[in-house]
């Protein structure tokens, strides 16, 4: 009788481990997750590398009026972006355009320069996280990138 009652605690123990582990591997119906962006390398190809320091995120949320633009600029720090509504034109120097769209996700260019516009009569508004160093300046319009760029080798692709 004792061996039966522990067989039976042993075989309950299992039965409620599995099933433990069952629920925390299933999905939660009121939750649905989708990757909408895992990446190496931003949209123009250039891997990315965090810089070394003290981390800091920072999140902005962004509006460019229709027709309106950021200005040439770049960012010394790898930022992530969602579109939530509009159009985004994102310019390179060099010509390359990317378009996006109301759900798109990219990793911006680093050290690259770069003009955001908002294309159509809708103006664009997305969130941006930037992942820096504490301290660090995210953003440098085009005169003060050209010493940047000079200063840390870096050249627009």
């Amino acid at each position: 009788m004792m061996r039966i009652w522990r067989f039976s605690k042993m075989v309950l123990a299992c039965v409620l481990v599995a099933a433990c582990s069952a629920s925390a591997v299933e999905p939660n119906a009121a939750v649905k997750a989708t990757t909408g962006l895992k990446v190496s390398q931003s949209w123009d190809g250039t891997t990315l590398q965090y810089p070394k320091g003290d981390a800091e995120i920072t999140g902005m949320q962004i509006e460019i009026a229709p027709g309106g633009s950021t200005g040439w600029h770049l960012h010394t720090v790898p930022s992530f972006g969602v579109v939530l509504s509009g159009t985004l034109e994102v310019q390179l120097k060099d010509g390359r355009v990317k378009r996006l769209q109301a759900g798109d996700m990219l990793a911006e260019v680093v050290n690259t320069l770069h003009n955001g516009r908002a294309v159509g009569d809708a103006p664009v508004k997305l969130v941006v996280f930037y992942a820096g160093v504490k301290g660090q300046i995210l953003t440098h319009k085009e005169e003060v990138s050209q010493a940047v760029m000079q200063t840390t080798g870096s050249g627009a692709h």
